[in-house]
């Protein structure tokens, strides 16, 4: 199941997914923030977060060498971990997303983890900003 979900979110990274996350997120996913002390619970807050990640880790423009990318994926069960490097603010970001889905093959719980420190807070500064203006 997790390849399916896994190869559904890499759609949605893409701009290809019909639906967006509304198919592909639980009623009751739950989200882990590396700049949020508390998980965000529900489909709502959580869909506003990746939404504002997606859009916050894009990569700065120029010559391309900052874009978001996968660059690994390890799969097992109900859980992948898919390991990301883009650039934010000038700032060489590092991370990886744990997804963990149901039977359904719905997404129950998202972990977002980043390195280092200087990539965090250039992210948590673009999140907070597209957060606040719904974007």
């Amino acid at each position: 199941m997790i390849d399916d979900v896994v190869a559904r979110w890499h759609r949605y990274m893409r701009g290809d997914l019909p639906g967006g996350l509304a198919d592909l997120l639980a009623d009751e996913v739950v989200f882990y923030s590396p700049v949020v002390y508390t998980p965000q619970r529900g489909k709502e807050i959580t869909t506003r977060y990746l939404e504002a990640a997606a859009a916050s880790l894009a990569g700065d423009t120029g010559g391309g060498d900052g874009a978001f990318r996968y660059t690994k994926q390890v799969l097992a069960g109900d859980t992948a971990v898919l390991e990301f490097e883009t650039s934010v603010h000038g700032k060489y970001v590092n991370g990886v997303d744990v997804i963990r889905c149901d039977d359904d093959g719905r997404i129950v719980e998202f972990r977002v983890m980043m390195r280092p420190l200087q990539a965090i807070q250039a992210v948590h500064e673009e999140m907070g900003r597209r957060l606040t203006a719904g974007t």
